[in-house]
């Protein structure tokens, strides 16, 4: 899961950090409510989306500036 990130172009990113950050504010609501197999979940998607975002931050610093 780690390296599936790094092939990915920026705005294919940009629509992954979407999904990721859907995905988890719908486990926390489900956490709210009490419906959830697996808590480390919540974790592991926040790890993620932090992957994500670094890997933007480090597309948009590769741009050179004209």
């Amino acid at each position: 899961m780690r390296n599936s990130f790094k092939e990915m172009k920026k705005d294919e990113l940009l629509a992954k950090r979407d999904e990721l950050r859907k995905k988890y504010f719908d486990l926390r609501f489900q956490m709210v409510v009490g419906h959830v197999d697996n808590p480390l979940q919540k974790r592991n998607l926040r790890r993620q989306i932090a992957r994500v975002e670094t890997l933007i931050r480090q597309a948009e610093l590769a741009v050179p500036q004209a």
